[in-house]
């Protein structure tokens, strides 16, 4: 309870007035000082705390070791904004990433997930559930927490930990104050491996592959294709955003994935596989026989 509201940026006074309670009261919610836990006390707790539908799953489970209701709607517009031409724009822009076939999401500046596409999903279908630490719920957190992440994302510590805790670093040096960072910066602290690759790691990173390493636009990595038939497959990263996105604070970043060499280009059964790639060339390089 106390890691999600400072994830949020909230005082135990802030969630106190959500739940409509004393300060009192909710200290002794997160010093777990309750005689019952009802539904209600914990469908109220999940809608303060702006809970994903798993993160309450994860709650009822913890604490009553049971399922939420089945009347349980998760607030997953908590992370829209507000004014109605930001949300309409979101909502045209959910529709322009589903017809990209690679893995595509919206991230903030915590590494919050605002939308993801159904490529993005398919990319991680196997990653189990996970409290804090899912990938379209902070993939920060799930690059360096979650147990599965390696499965997925191939050369898991160098690849991935390493320049994302580089990025991560720089986000904390910009905004030292912003409460979700310096949550994800305790929780670093709190891994041993995790520490030591953030203290020692990552300057010994820059040095050696300098501060422009550290950019996601145009890197290439390695991850685990959905499909067993297509196994490690190249990915670079794509990152890029609008003026409109901007203003939201959000950046899109896409995952572009190739086919391994000796397979086809072209779609796989099952729709999982890559798009035909027959169409596209740069204009300016004739091709071969011209």
């Amino acid at each position: 309870m106390r890691q999600r509201r400072e994830e949020l940026g909230l005082s135990q006074e802030d969630v106190a007035s959500r739940l409509r309670i004393s300060v009192r009261a909710y200290g002794n919610w997160e010093r777990g000082l309750v005689k019952e836990w009802t539904d209600r006390k914990l469908l109220a707790l999940a809608e303060a705390l702006e809970m994903s539908e798993r993160q309450c799953f994860w709650l009822f489970r913890v604490m009553v070791d049971r399922d939420p209701p089945p009347t349980w709607r998760a607030a997953e517009e908590s992370r829209l904004p507000q004014d109605p031409a930001q949300r309409d724009y979101l909502v045209d822009y959910a529709a322009l990433m589903e017809a990209v076939p690679y893995p595509s999401f919206l991230v903030d500046h915590r590494w919050d997930v605002a939308l993801t596409n159904s490529a993005f999903d398919r990319l991680f279908q196997s990653v189990r559930p996970h409290p804090t630490a899912l990938p379209d719920d902070n993939f920060l957190r799930f690059v360096l927490f979650h147990p599965d992440a390696a499965a997925v994302l191939e050369d898991h510590e160098p690849a991935w930990c390493v320049p994302l805790l580089a990025r991560f670093a720089t986000a904390l040096a910009e905004a030292p104050e912003d409460e979700g960072l310096r949550s994800i910066r305790q929780e670093v602290a709190r891994d041993p491996f995790m520490e030591a690759a953030y203290r020692y790691g990552v300057p010994h990173w820059l040095t050696t592959h300098g501060e422009s390493a550290a950019e996601l636009d145009g890197a290439v990595r390695t991850v685990r294709h959905p499909d067993p038939g297509w196994g490690l497959v190249r990915c670079r990263m794509v990152a890029e955003s609008s003026r409109m996105l901007e203003g939201m604070g959000l950046t899109r970043i896409t995952l572009v994935l190739s086919a391994p060499q000796g397979l086809p280009a072209g779609p796989v059964r099952g729709g999982g596989g890559f798009p035909q790639q027959q169409g596209a060339r740069l204009r300016a390089v004739p091709p071969l026989g011209e």
